[in-house]
């Protein structure tokens, strides 16, 4: 290998997409669970609005803070989620760039002499 091969780099590129996808994943998962509990907080607020189930002011807070935590959640994962989105797309042009800076020899299937 040559000072100039990228191989290594291109190696190193593909282990952090792999790890940024990782990250990518989580915070999927995280804004699904804020939806739930922006959802669920919603609900339980207008059930003790409403007074079903005899559920008191303690349950209007918590339903309170449920939505309220749930909207922070979901802000803070979509805008990681976006970052995150934007460094893979980086080191996918990065790795393309250096795979196109690769001098490919194209291998054909030659069939074999017997002797």
């Amino acid at each position: 290998m040559t000072s100039d091969d990228p191989t290594d780099e291109i190696s190193d590129i593909e282990d952090r997409i792999e790890r940024l996808a990782g990250i990518a994943e989580r915070c999927r998962k995280y804004i699904l669970a804020s939806k739930i509990a922006i959802g669920s907080g919603a609900a339980l607020l207008l059930v003790t609005i409403l007074g079903l189930f005899g559920l008191g002011q303690t349950a209007a807070l918590g339903a309170i803070a449920l939505v309220l935590g749930g909207i922070v959640s979901l802000g803070s994962n979509v805008s990681t989620l976006r970052q995150t989105d934007g460094a893979i797309s980086a080191a996918e042009a990065r790795r393309a760039a250096l795979i196109g800076r690769i001098d490919l020899r194209v291998v054909t299937d030659t069939p074999m002499k017997l002797v």
